[in-house]
């Protein structure tokens, strides 16, 4: 009792001491928040890649026909909960004279795709509609509708990196030409040895909705399009049900989301999928083992795995670059400290003469650091929260005042800074510095317990 009298006392009344704690709770505070925007950035990324393809995504080497069959099968399953094709191309956006963009289409299945992906809450005009996504027209219904990007029809603010989204709003119901094209099977001069052909397309069509995810390299560049009209655009000649495969592709990828129950075992629910994919892939394609084998099936978390890691080994580095930094907290405690037992050296004296042990003089200055380390590290704490959780207010605050834009989507891919506390290691960083400021008074602790009563006293 008399240990942590005597030590909140000391923390009570010596002000220096508070130039200790200020430290550590800087130091703490510093490091959770780069923690905390470092992972909510890892995490924001690998979410917008589920948020994107799925949980799952099966990428055979080839295109390939009859995918309805396959995701009935895959439906069928106990570990998916629902499955949608897509079909990618290059293409150039024709928005009006002068104005041309390259873009990326994807040719999906919208209803299926918003059961699958955040595909819905992503568009301006339907994020709140109570129905099915569509690509009907509002007020054309016999027109052929597209989503298009948000960034492919404007650029965010140069100041304020945000998009004028009420005028791009009323570009909804503006017609559009994409130039892409498909390669058909075909016995003319212009084919190769192969018999293939590279045939150009045009399409016309309407915005029926305009894509804003907040992922920038997403919002940039694609464009949607129905897969049901791939058939009578793309290949108007053909007949789906008896044409060679290899002249209708009419998708190359499978986004699959799995049923919440089977989630956690991803390693079983990809062995099971593995398993329809060979069976469909021999029995409906004649796809011989090598092309079978060559498929990717992968979660979205595993796409981004190499990316990933090296985030967090940057991560990594910049924590020790920091906390090397914040080192020199250890050498302020240890500073102060040394400087109050020298300061205290009859008090101390006094202490020891009515029987205090060595070890109890110890503990006394010992406690003493362990204090000061609770309350930096809790005040920190405190201060990295509240940093982490309004960093995009402190942001816009310091781009009005001195007209710095700290945070821009066009190089970070989003338009707002992730802003979730990584409690794990903020646990982990708050126990260190406790560690820290106790490992800092260890040695003035010792210093203490070694003083003689005798020489302090002799004089006095």
């Amino acid at each position: 009792m008399l240990k942590l009298f005597l030590s909140l006392r000391y923390l009570r009344k010596k002000r220096i001491v508070l130039l200790s704690i200020a430290a550590a709770a800087l130091s703490v505070a510093l490091l959770i928040v780069v923690a905390s925007l470092f992972s909510g950035f890892i995490d924001a990324f690998e979410q917008s890649a589920i948020d994107t393809v799925g949980d799952i995504v099966l990428s055979p080497p080839a295109k390939f026909s009859r995918y309805q069959v396959l995701i009935e099968r895959l439906e069928a399953t106990n570990v998916v909960d629902a499955a949608t094709a897509t079909l990618s191309a290059q293409g150039l956006l024709h928005l009006g004279k002068g104005n041309v963009r390259a873009v990326q289409v994807w040719w999906i299945e919208s209803a299926r795709r918003a059961k699958i992906t955040g595909f819905k809450k992503s568009l301006l005009r339907q994020k709140n509609s109570a129905g099915e996504i569509s690509f009907e027209v509002p007020g054309s219904p016999e027109k052929k509708g597209g989503f298009v990007g948000i960034g492919v029809l404007a650029e965010p603010d140069e100041k304020t990196d945000e998009y004028d989204v009420a005028t791009i709003k009323e570009m909804i119901g503006q017609s559009v030409v994409l130039t892409t094209g498909a390669v058909l099977k075909e016995k003319d001069s212009s084919a190769d040895e192969t018999g293939l052909r590279f045939r150009r397309k045009t399409i016309e069509f309407t915005i029926a909705d305009i894509v804003f995810t907040g992922v920038y390299d997403l919002d940039k560049r694609f464009v949607y399009l129905p897969i049901e009209q791939l058939q009578n655009i793309m290949y108007p000649n053909e007949d789906q049900a008896t044409a060679d495969q290899s002249a209708v592709c009419p998708a190359d990828q499978i986004q699959i989301k799995l049923n919440p129950d089977k989630s956690g075992d991803t390693e079983a629910a990809l062995a099971q999928i593995r398993g329809v994919w060979q069976a469909f892939a021999s029995e409906q394609l004649r796809w011989d083992q090598y092309l079978i084998s060559s498929t990717q099936i992968e979660t979205a978390r595993q796409l981004q795995s190499r990316f990933v890691a090296e985030l967090r080994k940057q991560m990594g580095v910049l924590l020790l670059i920091f906390g090397v930094v914040d080192c020199s907290v250890v050498v302020l405690v240890f500073c102060i400290f040394y400087m109050i037992v020298r300061l205290k050296q009859k008090d101390i004296a006094i202490v020891k003469s009515c029987g205090a042990a060595t070890g109890s003089v110890a503990c006394i200055f010992l406690g003493f650091g362990l204090c000061v380390g609770v309350l930096g590290a809790g005040i920190g704490t405190i201060l990295g929260y509240v940093i982490t959780k309004n960093i995009n207010v402190v942001e816009r605050w310091i781009s009005a005042i001195f007209g710095l834009k700290l945070w821009r989507s066009s190089v970070y891919m989003f338009s707002s800074i992730p802003n979730q506390v990584d409690w794990a290691s903020s646990l982990f960083l708050v126990s260190l510095s406790i560690i820290a400021a106790g490992f800092g008074a260890l040695i003035p602790a010792l210093v203490a317990a070694r003083t003689k009563p005798v020489e302090i006293l002799r004089y006095e």
